[in-house]
């Protein structure tokens, strides 16, 4: 089945799944480096299946939610796929995001079942005495093992507006929400991803992201059930193996984040001459990727990088930049593509291009909303359907938006809103800044100055007074920071994202 470029996908993962069964069988569909082994198609609509039909065989009803607590591998793509194929909601559980956040989702979501790694015993222990929970906990070692007396029963029917997808936002302030996606939105948002970057059957993903986070999940794994392509679905990023994984499982394109790119810039691997004629383009999501960053990365390797950009409300991607030969306009995460974007004003009017407001989004990759809030659902959904970002920017006459800052992360020194990462773009052209991330501090004078955090390569001599002075020859010294940090690694949420907000506590 080819994908409809007009007309988002129909049906559920179920139906998906069983296409790609029937129509790909026995294509790959999964190679896992960390253990060696691979799945097909068929292999997976089978695993799939009789994972449903095991969750149905513990009493769960359609939509019931099934959490996942369980690191990239195997049992993570089987688990996924199993609690979607039997109609339930499957809820991503951020490993990293510490007992106290994932005992609330834990919590909150009304989880029936949990998937375990083995592993997150101690996390979910914790997690439990946090906030109280009564999951069936479910381990995963070389399979599922169930309880005793499991027999499996026929999964659920259900339809494309059922639930499909609780994933709890990472949340800089106050608790996480839990983002609901149907399979109608989800199965959107894939197909976002394969209709930006013309995926077909022959390409093949390496996937170094969490699939517990929307961008490993959609953009990685949904994508190519969509295009009936292939996934090498690596446990984590490594820069020393990272190339040698491109070239060993003929990776066509890869998805990262900007702080990967720059690490990936300033390390020593290089890609084979094989898996530079093979990788076809790398893609960039999550936050704002440095034009340095890119022109960079694009003249070491010559591989083109598609700068793209998505929310966890939106299934991922909202905007994208073409593929070469199209226009890349480098500063832009693109256009949009299977959806509509605007530029919105405080009173929520469409502003014209140029004009700077908050970035909107409109389609069938919209989220139903938040899980038991229905102020932050009216708060972030209005009333003709446009679901509002939190991020500020502007769209030029070819429609490129380009994004100036986040609402919540602005710097307003002396009542002038100063956009971080323009702070951001300046500390990165100095070749030994790895990350930057300029921030606003309390200030009697001003009430908010500016400061900035940065990691530099190693063995790098450079100091702050010298990336102060490249602020204010580039932006003048208002808007320039008045410290500068350096540190080891900044913080990051699980889609590598700096947390720009947490960086004050830090630097303190």
């Amino acid at each position: 089945m080819r994908l409809d470029p007009h007309h988002s996908p129909q049906g559920t993962v179920r139906d998906w799944l069983d296409i790609r069964a029937t129509e790909r069988g026995d294509a790959t569909s999964h190679i896992f480096p960390g253990d060696g082994g691979a799945l097909t198609w068929r292999e997976l609509q089978g695993e799939a299946a009789r994972i449903a039909g095991h969750l149905a065989g513990l009493g769960l009803s359609c939509g019931d939610s099934v959490a996942l607590m369980l690191p990239n591998g195997r049992n993570a793509v089987l688990g996924l796929f199993g609690a979607l194929y039997g109609g339930f909601r499957a809820t991503m559980i951020n490993l990293v995001a510490g007992a106290e956040a994932v005992g609330y989702a834990l919590s909150h979501s009304g989880a029936r079942a949990l998937l375990l790694d083995p592993g997150q015993r101690g996390l979910l222990d914790s997690a439990l005495a946090a906030h109280p929970a009564e999951p069936m906990v479910i381990e995963a070692g070389v399979g599922f093992r169930w309880p005793a007396g499991c027999e499996p029963a026929a999964p659920h029917p259900h339809g494309a507006e059922d639930d499909a997808l609780l994933m709890y936002t990472s949340g800089t302030t106050g608790r996480p929400k839990g983002v609901v996606h149907s399979h109608a939105s989800l199965l959107a948002g894939g197909w976002t991803t394969a209709l930006a970057h013309e995926l077909q059957p022959e390409d093949r993903a390496l996937c170094v992201l969490p699939i517990y986070h929307i961008n490993g999940l959609c953009v990685t794994i949904l994508a190519p059930l969509l295009s009936g392509g292939s996934v090498v679905v690596c446990e984590r990023f490594s820069a020393s193996q990272f190339w040698g994984l491109c070239e060993r499982h003929g990776a066509s394109w890869f998805s990262v984040v900007p702080t990967i790119i720059s690490h990936l810039l300033h390390g020593e691997g290089e890609p084979s001459p094989q898996a530079r004629a093979r990788l076809r383009f790398g893609r960039s999501a999550s936050a704002a990727l440095a034009p340095e960053v890119q022109s960079g990365f694009e003249g070491r390797f010559g591989i083109p990088i598609v700068e793209t950009m998505g929310l966890t409300e939106t299934a991922a991607q909202i905007l994208s930049n073409p593929l070469p030969p199209g226009l890349r306009k480098i500063g832009s995460p693109g256009r949009a593509v299977g959806n509509q974007v605007a530029i919105l004003s405080p009173d929520l009017r469409p502003l014209p291009p140029g004009a700077e407001g908050e970035i909107a989004v409109r389609g069938p990759n919209v989220m139903r909303g938040y899980l038991g809030d229905p102020v932050a659902t009216a708060a972030a959904l209005t009333a003709d359907g446009w679901l509002r970002s939190g991020d500020l920017g502007r769209m030029d006459e070819e429609g490129y938006v380009f994004v100036t800052g986040r609402l919540k992360e602005l710097i307003i020194k002396g009542g002038e809103n100063i956009a971080p990462r323009e702070i951001d773009e300046a500390l990165y052209t100095h070749p030994d800044v790895i990350e930057a991330a300029a921030f606003a501090r309390k200030c009697a004078r001003y009430g908010e100055r500016v400061e900035a955090a940065v990691t530099l390569r190693p063995g790098s001599a450079l100091q702050p007074p010298e990336l102060i002075s490249i602020c204010e020859e580039r932006l003048g010294a208002f808007k320039s920071p008045e410290v500068i940090h350096l540190m080891a690694e900044l913080p990051k949420g699980p889609s590598g994202k700096i947390q720009r907000l947490k960086l004050a506590q830090l630097t303190q």
